[in-house]
């Protein structure tokens, strides 16, 4: 969920009047905060995780299920009941783009003990329990990334049509009745997203070729009122095409959010987990099948990268530069495109489009070179959602016009500033997981990533490529069967601490000479060889384990610890499938599949009523997940309660050592 500014929105054409506006001032905004937090220390580690649900509805008479377009009717009988919850056991919950759509969050943040890891998969079930509570009886919550039917038909109740003539997506398959009502930053980034590409967005996915797909496929959109033949033009043979927002940001995400001791540290973990970004997406794949047909990809994310993609044709560097700034070579929402510090510094291996007065702006306040660039390079975009109300801040106190570039940057990390009149530190954030169908599954992808970050910062590993190479496993990650079939490149040598290169004032071809040698430090790898190790490779999981054995953990807390990382472990070797490939298998043994590539409405509902029973836990699915009983207790264990008694007084810092660039102590994660 982004920045949710109230107010009256603006059209395009008064938004891009205010475009240098909302930059120059946004960045003051950010250099005002800057200044006062950048010395910022010794915060606590806190951590939590956004999981994001769709409501559906069951027809069983007629075999059908569609997406319930209720959420704000949802989303307010849940803030009802949790507003009561004690504050230990308290979900959050919050409006996302599709009017099918919650995201639900712990009502606060877990700390730095062991015994948190017991809270995560508990709080999940008790979220899913309360949305289970304010719904109808033939409705369930599924943390379901893509909805298989999603622009097919009447795939929303109560049923919507398509405007392509007006509206604010004009789109031929996705109703505007189906994008959040309950807030216009949504309907009002979709309009200004079209506005501003001049044209509808183009997400063409290939289609998994099976024995009687149609080759070439081609679609006839003739029947649905295709304006000016836009959709038949944009098209690709063999592909599955979709033209809206809603097809992206209308899927589902685990993320994870970390605060650092300092800004040091943030900027370090920004750096050492955008490796593994392409890995995570690969190991959570979950979502294969797109408006009702097999793809032939597994994950949702560059169907969302081409869903926000505001770039006009001079910017896709289509046509000459003319009324735009840039040549970009990527969406708003993508992989990222550098590091943020200095030990990085050479690995930073593509060009980077900058607005070079911002970067001026940056140093001359006192920003280092590459943060400045980091910052310049997400201000080559322009504001898409813009409110009356907030033109004129006091760039002292407010940061909604920083905020409304930074979060409309949609990357696989994010760097997040302190708020201002906050007791919140500097954050990092971790986007790139699909959802998983059980809480089980989604408590084990977060402990993971937030045990990696114990790990990293107690033993400095190191996990450093070009930036070059990550953007190529990311296009690995997002293929059919990526986790197993794909190779990707990772660091050969992650013992080695990350250490700052020694300072090079010369030319830029001496600078590339000190940088050389950074080719043999990587190599390619499987995902099998990368989290459990190989004969030649430590592994990331052996890593963790050697943490476990090294600091002070209870029984209960490392049984629960151990069998999150067991899922991870087989499901890197194959052992396990990935939600996609399940998903894949269960539709090709379905008696109505005719190996056509067609996902038809009696496959759908027969996947989701299992998918709903799967998420409740209600039947065992050997071939997805193991057999585990976690701690899932409903009352804290003493190990919290003393934590949380810990970290709420008034200025104690139990997870920092007196060596500030580090969070980890004795006891702590």
């Amino acid at each position: 969920m982004g920045l949710l500014s109230e107010g009256s929105p603006l059209s395009w054409e008064e938004t891009k009047k205010y475009a240098d506006h909302v930059r120059q001032h946004g960045i003051q905004q950010f250099l005002n905060q800057y200044r006062k937090l950048r010395s910022r220390t010794k915060d606590v580690l806190y951590w939590g995780d956004e999981v994001e649900y769709q409501v559906v509805k069951f027809d069983h008479a007629n075999r059908r299920v569609q997406l319930s377009l209720r959420n704000q009717e949802i989303l307010k009988k849940l803030n009802e009941i949790t507003g009561n919850s004690p504050s230990e056991t308290r979900s959050a919950w919050h409006p996302e783009y599709a009017a099918y759509m919650v995201e639900g969050t712990p009502g606060k943040p877990y700390g730095g003990l062991m015994a948190h890891f017991n809270l995560v998969e508990a709080n999940m079930r008790r979220r899913r329990k309360e949305i289970e509570r304010v719904l109808q009886e033939d409705e369930a919550p599924l943390s379901l990334t893509v909805f298989p039917r999603l622009g097919v038909g009447e795939f929303t109740t109560p049923p919507c049509q398509p405007n392509p003539e007006s509206g604010a997506s004009k789109s031929i398959f996705f109703p505007d009745e189906a994008i959040n009502n309950g807030h216009p930053r949504f309907k009002t980034l979709t309009r200004n997203i079209r506005e501003r590409r001049k044209e509808k967005v183009c997400i063409n996915v290939p289609v998994y070729k099976d024995v009687n797909t149609p080759s070439p496929f081609v679609e006839d959109f003739s029947g649905l009122r295709d304006v000016g033949g836009e959709a038949q033009r944009s098209a690709l043979p063999d592909h599955v095409y979709m033209d809206c927002m809603g097809f992206g940001m209308g899927c589902c995400c685990l993320q994870v959010t970390f605060q650092a001791c300092n800004i040091s540290e943030a900027r370090l973990l920004y750096d050492q987990l955008a490796p593994f970004c392409p890995i995570m997406l690969a190991l959570t794949a979950a979502s294969p099948i797109y408006r009702g047909h097999l793809s032939d990809i597994d994950t949702r994310w560059t169907v969302i990268a081409q869903s926000v993609d505001d770039r006009t044709k001079e910017e896709r560097g289509l046509e000459p530069l003319k009324d735009n700034r840039f040549q970009i070579s990527k969406s708003r929402y993508d992989s990222i495109d550098s590091y943020l510090s200095e030990c990085s510094t050479c690995y930073n291996d593509i060009e980077l489009t900058m607005d070079t007065d911002i970067y001026d702006t940056l140093i001359a306040g006192g920003v280092d070179n590459m943060l400045a660039r980091h910052l310049a390079h997400l201000f080559i975009r322009d504001p898409i959602s813009l409110f009356s109300e907030k033109l004129q801040q006091n760039n002292e106190e407010d940061t909604d016009h920083f905020e409304n570039i930074q979060s409309t940057n949609w990357q696989t990390m994010r760097f997040k500033p302190p708020p201002p009149q906050s007791n919140i530190g500097w954050r990092v954030e971790f986007r790139p997981m699909e959802a998983q169908l059980t809480d089980f599954e989604n408590a084990a992808y977060t402990v993971f990533i937030v045990l990696l970050t114990r790990v990293i910062l107690s033993y400095k590993l190191n996990f450093i490529i070009p930036i070059s190479k990550v953007d190529e496993n990311m296009k690995t990650a997002f293929k059919r069967d990526g986790v197993l079939e794909g190779k990707f490149y990772f660091r050969k040598d992650v013992l080695t601490d990350c250490s700052p290169p020694e300072a090079c004032e010369c030319s830029s071809s001496c600078r590339l000479q000190c940088c050389s040698g950074v080719e043999d430090e990587y190599r390619l790898m499987t995902v099998d060889e990368i989290i459990n190790g190989s004969d030649d490779f430590v592994g990331i999981l052996p890593q963790i384990n050697t943490y476990l054995n090294n600091i002070e953990c209870d029984v209960e807390t490392r049984c629960t610890v151990q069998q999150y990382l067991h899922l991870i472990s087989k499901r890197a070797s194959g052992e396990l499938k990935t939600t996609a490939r399940w998903i894949r298998d269960l539709v090709a043994a379905h008696p109505e599949y005719k190996q056509d590539s067609m996902i038809s409405e009696g496959i759908t509902y027969d996947l989701l009523m299992k998918f709903a029973k799967v998420s409740r836990e209600e039947v065992e699915e050997p071939e997805l997940v193991f057999g585990h009983q976690t701690l899932t207790k409903d009352t804290i264990p003493n190990a919290v309660r003393t934590a949380e008694q810990l970290l709420d007084k008034k200025n104690p810092h139990p997870t920092c050592t007196t060596d500030s660039t580090s969070s980890t102590t004795k006891g702590a994660c």
